[in-house]
């Protein structure tokens, strides 16, 4: 056996030789001078070496435990060599495959599985925010890191952001996990570690005299001809602001006296059919006739191949004198509800598929669908004659609820 008075005296010669400890555990001496560990074992009748590292960096002790460890996995039926290899991998594969890679992959499924250009976008957005971990590796991120990275988004104020962030940074993680890239999801332990943000609901005018005084104002706002018709056309079909602003002629059936909505434009990935009332078919006709010819019924500024932005019917209501504390274009769906619900003439069911609101109940949904839709051609067309009286100063209409079978 060797011992550290020996190693420290061996000369370097012109040809590499090895100076034997025990166990198969020997320094292969170089004509450099270096002193290089090794471990000499056979698996299944061949020789195999393993490198423990060179003296003094690894001491004679710390190479004894190496080999020991070894033995013991000989023992086990493990190679040691081969099992070496495959931390290195794990570990090469491990820095490679950071969070922010697993995140792309991840996005790019959800485009693949049809999600939505503003889910997307959302995504990408999420992704910008959290690149503080985003070089890591998936699998080394503690429940620290990533809290801290959420908690200085939360410090700004952003607190719907910080919590909507977690909740993405889950997905991810979660998807990592069903890949093999990691064991962990730091993003459920972190559950109740933000502040959870008050509920904020749309603004909206639902006083019956404020909303004729709105129509009002929007039948005098001066602004782009799609913007108008926006403003004018939201009231009447009760759709959420990306639904209208992305409407698509093809989608109107002016025959059938329809707006048929498909599955990937609707939040609920549900087709959504609309019916219209002769109000909202004169503004379709109207700006038809009057439009710049291209897909979208609301095409943007400078192009006929976007809509209009998310942002345009605001920025028109601010311009009518309308505060984001007093009503937004997801008001206009609010404003429905509200007075339609309160007039007592129409089943509520048929007030929530006209708002589109989904049906965990499969068998439910479509046979409410089927059911009030009639009743609800019927509640679209009072509701635009409502608005029009509304619009003209008239009296309120009010009713009491008439169940319906």
């Amino acid at each position: 056996m060797l011992t550290v008075v020996q190693i420290r005296a061996l000369k370097p010669r012109s040809r590499p030789y090895k100076a034997f400890d025990s166990d198969g555990l020997f320094l292969l001496v170089q004509p450099s001078g270096s002193l290089l560990w090794r471990f000499r074992y056979r698996k299944f009748g061949i020789e195999r070496k393993m490198s423990l590292g060179s003296f003094p960096d690894v001491t004679l002790q710390q190479a004894r435990k190496e080999r020991d460890k070894a033995l013991a996995q000989l023992v086990d039926d493990i190679d040691p060599v081969e099992e070496k290899r495959e931390r290195r991998l794990k570990a090469e594969l491990a820095a490679q495959t950071t969070f922010k890679l697993v995140a792309d992959e991840f996005i790019q499924k959800m485009e693949k599985e049809g999600k939505s250009p503003a889910t997307i976008k959302k995504a990408r957005w999420f992704l910008e925010l959290l690149k503080d971990i985003g070089k890591r590796p998936i699998a080394s991120i503690t429940p620290h890191e990533l809290l801290d990275a959420l908690k200085r988004i939360e410090r700004r104020g952003h607190h719907e952001t910080a919590n909507r962030l977690r909740s993405f940074a889950g997905r991810v993680f979660r998807y990592g996990f069903a890949t093999l890239r990691t064991e962990q999801n730091p993003a459920d332990i972190l559950r109740g570690a933000l502040i959870v943000p008050k509920v904020k609901h749309h603004a909206a005018v639902i006083e019956p005299a404020k909303v004729g005084a709105l129509l009002r104002a929007i039948d005098d706002y001066e602004g782009r001809l799609e913007t108008v018709f926006a403003l004018k056309l939201a009231p009447h079909v009760f759709l959420r602001p990306g639904e209208l602003r992305q409407a698509k002629w093809s989608e109107i059936d002016f025959a059938d006296k329809v707006w048929r909505i498909p599955a990937e434009r609707m939040k609920m990935k549900q087709p959504h059919t609309v019916p219209l009332s002769r109000q909202s078919l004169f503004f379709l006709r109207e700006l038809r006739a009057a439009a710049r010819p291209g897909e979208f019924v609301f095409p943007a500024l400078h192009t006929t191949k976007r809509s209009i932005c998310e942002n345009t019917l605001n920025i028109a209501l601010r311009r009518l004198g309308y505060g984001p504390d007093e009503m937004t274009s997801h008001g206009f769906r609010a404003m429905a509800s509200t007075l339609l619900n309160e007039s007592g003439l129409w089943h509520p069911d048929a007030i929530e598929r006209a708002l589109a609101h989904g049906d965990k109940d499969k068998v439910r949904a479509a046979y409410h669908r089927g059911t009030h839709w009639d009743e609800r051609v019927r509640m679209a067309q009072w509701w635009s004659d409502y608005l029009d009286q509304l619009r003209a100063g008239g009296k309120v209409i009010k009713g009491k609820f008439r169940k319906r079978a």
